[in-house]
């Protein structure tokens, strides 16, 4: 499987728990792809690691973080004004929402090797 919007970067501790973190920030026309991708991600981890989702510490075998939050900005025309030595500021209209989505996942080395394997990850 194939991920378009998430790129995971990999770390692990000194226990050998591993731990994958991906952001992705999209504009609404790609929104609906980007939530079908998480979804996939996790679908993925619970149907091959079912029931075994909760921290590692209170004995599963993976677990995740997933948050997002949505932004919009609008664009600040400035000016300098030469002979009074003023800046001005003169705001624009807001555009389209950007949403960011992060997902973390943590896991024994069954499961980071199994994640990687069926993303493609190396």
């Amino acid at each position: 499987m194939t991920l378009d919007y998430l790129d995971f970067d990999y770390s692990e501790d000194a226990d050998g728990t591993g731990t994958f973190d991906a952001m992705a920030s999209v504009q609404p026309a790609q929104l609906v792809h980007l939530q079908a991708e998480v979804a996939r991600v996790l679908a993925w981890a619970h149907a091959g690691f079912p029931g075994e989702c909760q921290p590692l510490e209170d004995g599963g075998t993976w677990h995740y973080d997933l948050r997002g939050s949505q932004e919009t900005s609008a664009p600040l025309a400035l000016e300098f004004d030469a002979e009074t030595s003023r800046l001005s500021a003169t705001p624009g209209f807001a555009g389209a929402p950007r949403t960011t989505v992060c997902l973390t996942l943590s896991g024994s080395a069954d499961f980071c090797a199994g994640f990687r394997e069926a993303f493609g990850l190396d």
